[in-house]
């Protein structure tokens, strides 16, 4: 006999805690940008410890260190969200399979953040680790948006809504989005902020790399306006025609606004926003994948066959 849970977790609770943890994942990379974008990627020069002395900035450090140290601290509130999650997974009733692991795999994947960030810090924001501690960053979004999306389905098998020539563009498309934050961070780390002065840059040509990133976005828009228009075609369910679309105009502003940020010299503001813009793209491009299919409810099992009695034989 299962013991009861003596602290239940309703479907509500357990879902509002997942996209909390989204949002606290999109947070930590705007944050990160802010630190970079200010030249404040070394304010806490050494890691785990802020200085040699201290755990925490001191005043001499100045605005670098608080902002260093800020995000640093911006760890722990995600290790707290994340940890609420998986204790609430764990909880809830009736347990979606699952779930539990995505739930620990966004803990472990923070804990591994922080020690990327450890070595970004001891290699001196070298461009190759900074973009690993990005890519992870994404990864991390994916992992925190699985377990969103799980909780508010049935256990049932998966159905594909869309025919099968349209789930591999789909893939094709998320494959693509990819790419173009693979190859941004190249850019990133060919351009001028590299979060301090003296941080090595990748050496490649900017202009270059600039263009074979605008060239994948170029793809990925084709490729999402073909998807919109091919759902719409063969009469898809609406909300995933509604999540292609949500995808394309999502891109459309990205793409916008990386091209003013080009020609007007990478502007601090305008760089951090499309890193915001970066993990919007990244989700909305996750929202059109899981649109393509869904979990139906568990057919309940057919009632056992009435068994007849043997009627006795009269003497």
């Amino acid at each position: 006999m299962k013991r009861p849970v003596r602290f239940p977790v309703s479907t509500t609770l357990l879902r509002r805690l997942a996209f909390a943890n989204i949002v606290a994942n999109v947070a930590i990379v705007v944050t990160g940008g802010a630190v970079r974008l200010t030249a404040s990627g070394l304010g806490c020069p050494t890691w785990p410890r802020c200085t040699d002395e201290s755990y925490t900035a001191t005043a001499e450090m100045g605005m670098h260190g608080a902002i260093e140290f800020g995000n640093r601290l911006l760890t722990f509130v995600l290790v707290l969200i994340a940890g609420a999650t998986l204790l609430a997974a764990l909880a809830h009733r009736p347990r979606r399979r699952g779930v539990v692991p995505l739930a620990l795999a966004v803990v472990l994947g923070i804990v591994a953040q922080a020690v990327i960030g450890g070595i970004t810090v001891r290699t001196q924001l070298h461009p190759s680790i900074v973009g690993i501690h990005f890519v992870v960053s994404m990864l991390l979004l994916l992992v925190a948006y699985a377990p969103w999306r799980r909780v508010g389905e049935p256990d049932g098998p998966t159905v594909v809504l869309v025919p099968p020539a349209l789930r591999a563009l789909t893939w094709i498309t998320v494959v693509a989005s990819a790419a173009v934050i693979v190859v941004g961070v190249a850019v990133t780390g060919s351009g001028p902020h590299a979060g301090d002065a003296d941080a090595v840059r990748n050496g490649l040509d900017p202009q270059a790399i600039s263009q074979i990133h605008a060239d994948v976005v170029f793809l990925l828009v084709g490729l999402t306006v073909g998807l919109w228009l091919a759902l719409r075609a063969v009469g898809a369910p609406a909300h995933t025609v509604r999540a292609a679309l949500t995808l394309l105009l999502v891109e459309l502003g990205q793409g916008v606004l990386g091209f003013v940020q080009y020609f007007t010299n990478l502007p601090e503001l305008l760089v951090g926003a499309h890193m915001l813009g970066s993990c919007l793209v990244w989700l909305a491009t996750l929202a059109v994948l899981w649109s393509t299919r869904e979990r139906r409810p568990v057919e309940p099992a057919p009632p056992a066959p009435a068994v007849e009695e043997p009627v006795a034989a009269h003497a």
